[in-house]
């Protein structure tokens, strides 16, 4: 009988030959028992293009999250976001979560992809360990969130929409226009310009106007009155200069952009808005 080298032997058992040798399995991507995790957002996580992971622990058992990452076909991956946060028994206990632009197509909107939550999970003082968290698909907070940012995309291969340059006092009123700069071929409408939680949108017509096939640019002309005069509603303002425009293409479905004024435009209108309302500025 041949002997086997001590070369040939190395191999053989570090491949898994041999009595009782076999692969070693993958470590579990389970989430611990009695955490898990689904998606919120709040109004200031709007402009920040970040949502909340959302954890909920039933057991006594102390669990130590050292990152949390967004998963999805839907949007661009970003990396991992420390967390370094000990959570006991919780109802509910948010961890900050940033995703990635969505993935937008030419050619319509897309659906929903499934998503997870990847974080790494220490239990009970162990290390940690990568953890797998599903979210329930479809999730409607992803499927508004890719359907407004892509609705936008949609727009935005056409024509540009922002706020123009020139904005005078008149008549208790800040006026001005929506500039509209073509981009791309098709019948540009704007139907509409909503408000904010601090400004009351006027528009001059109704619809604003129509960037026709031969024109490359187009002048919506409106007004801005403060929405609401109270301390606390200046001292709160997340989401006051997120002005949702409505556009359609050639006539098509309705689509949603969100425009928002330069930073020198926005501090004129927040002095503009104080003095009118007697709060300074």
């Amino acid at each position: 009988m041949k002997r086997m080298t001590p070369f040939l032997a190395a191999v053989f058992f570090s491949a898994g030959g041999g009595t009782g040798g076999r692969p070693a399995d993958p470590p579990s991507t389970d989430p611990p028992p009695g955490v898990s995790v689904s998606l919120a957002q709040w109004r200031s996580d709007e402009p920040a293009h970040r949502l909340q992971a959302a954890v909920r622990n039933t057991t006594a058992t102390p669990v130590r999250f050292t990152d949390v990452q967004l998963v999805t076909a839907s949007f661009r991956t970003l990396a991992p976001r420390p967390a370094d946060t000990t959570l006991g028994r919780t109802e509910r206990t948010d961890l900050p979560l940033p995703y990635g632009p969505a993935n937008c197509s030419p050619g319509g909107l897309p659906q929903v992809q499934p998503a997870t939550v990847v974080a790494h999970v220490a239990t009970g003082g162990g290390p940690p360990r990568k953890v797998v968290f599903r979210v329930p698909h479809p999730d409607p907070l992803l499927a508004r969130l890719l359907r407004d940012e892509c609705s936008e995309f949609l727009i935005k291969q056409a024509a540009e929409i922002a706020f123009g340059p020139e904005w005078t006092e008149s008549g208790g009123a800040m006026r001005g226009s929506v500039v509209v700069t073509r981009r791309g071929p098709g019948t540009v409408t704007l139907t509409s310009m909503d408000g904010t939680t601090h400004y009351i949108v006027t528009p001059e017509h109704q619809p604003l106007g129509t960037l026709e096939p031969g024109a490359q640019r187009l002048e919506a002309r409106v007004a801005l009155t403060p929405g609401r005069c109270d301390p606390h509603a200046f001292a709160e303002a997340k989401k006051a200069f997120l002005f949702p425009v409505r556009a359609r293409i050639d006539g098509g479905e309705e689509r949603v952009v969100i425009v928002v004024p330069p930073g020198p435009l926005q501090e004129r209108l927040t002095r503009w808005a104080q003095r009118v309302c007697g709060l300074g500025g």
